[in-house]
């Protein structure tokens, strides 16, 4: 139990002469936030938006010394909220944790009450940062694509299927019995997708040189694109009539060059995801499909665990663009 004298880790990022310095410290807990709930963390995540606030990123984080991490699951130790009992297991993961809030990089956190989701019955907390905001957003793609697109409509693609939500995507819409399209710009990972579940593999390249036309022959009932630029540009020109294009990332470019006739000529749907504001009551549903029927066969496949000491090197794999899959934070021994 923590008390007001005691200490706990934390992989702090401190600013120094313009330069951003990476350790496991000791924490004193009055340096927490004054917040309705402390939870003890058990496990986290590493996202690259983790990676760009250790990185000095003020896009992300704005102030210094800080603690990244979006995602945290643990259990309640003190609750001043009626709706959070003391020994509850709760997830923590998008709102400001990690960013601007001290985060899941840490043995304790405190946070609003509003951001807690409860552990559902069939997820452990390791299986919820397998998940974390990576899946947490694959499982939002997943439920605009369920609306529309049923696995006898065509092929799914799936772009930066290596990364975290990329491969969740695959691994959660082969689990649905959807024929996965796996694009990758790492032909040695072929393997690896084919093992979460890909039918099919198509590297970046490829897609990149589709004919610049405006509509293209189409190829897909639907898509996660997690990558944005010239692939979602392409993605979208070739998605069948009423097919959906979920998107959730701009690593590639902000930008699209696209006329408005996949839109108005076949009734593609282009649907926005943003995981980080998204109301309680649809995350709620969400959290419970990944629990249950939405839960991959080899959910654990898709993951790495790691320790507070290795934490900084795969950062900057992160960043290097070399991590594949989903990298999990073991917090409490």
């Amino acid at each position: 139990m923590a008390t007001t004298d005691s200490t706990f880790r934390a992989f702090r990022i401190e600013e120094r002469d313009g330069q951003y310095m990476r350790s496991v410290q000791s924490m004193p807990f009055a340096a927490l936030e004054n917040d309705e709930i402390l939870v003890r963390v058990h496990y986290s995540s590493l996202n690259y938006k983790d990676a760009l606030s250790a990185s000095g990123n003020k896009g992300v984080t704005r102030h210094y010394p800080h603690t990244p991490g979006i995602d945290a699951v643990g259990v309640v130790e003190q609750s001043n909220s009626p709706t959070v009992a003391v020994g509850q297991q709760v997830i923590v993961t998008s709102y400001d944790l990690g960013m601007n809030t001290d985060g899941g990089f840490a043995e304790y956190i405190k946070v609003p009450a509003a951001w807690a989701v409860p552990l559902p019955e069939k997820m452990t907390m390791k299986e919820a940062m397998i998940y974390g905001t990576a899946g947490f957003t694959a499982g939002m793609s997943v439920a605009r694509l369920v609306e529309l697109v049923q696995p006898s409509d065509g092929k799914i693609v799936v772009s930066g299927a290596t990364g975290g939500v990329g491969a969740l995507s695959v691994a959660i819409l082969s689990h649905l019995g959807y024929w996965v399209v796996a694009v990758t710009g790492k032909e040695s990972e072929k393997a690896y997708l084919t093992g979460l579940g890909a039918k099919e593999i198509l590297l970046r390249s490829e897609i990149e040189n589709f004919d610049k036309k405006p509509l293209l022959k189409p190829l897909f009932a639907g898509a996660v694109d997690t990558v944005g630029g010239v692939i979602l540009e392409n993605i979208i020109k070739t998605t069948s009539p009423l097919g959906v294009v979920a998107c959730c990332g701009n690593v590639a470019s902000v930008k699209l060059e696209l006329t408005i006739f996949p839109f108005i000529l076949r009734g593609v749907t282009l649907a926005g995801i943003d995981s980080q504001n998204c109301p309680m009551a649809h995350r709620l549903k969400i959290w419970g499909n990944l629990a249950d029927a939405w839960k991959p066969r080899h959910l654990a496949d898709t993951a790495n665990e790691i320790t507070f000491e290795q934490l900084s090197e795969k950062i900057d794999l992160i960043l290097e663009g070399k991590l594949k899959g989903r990298t999990v934070l073991k917090v409490a021994e």
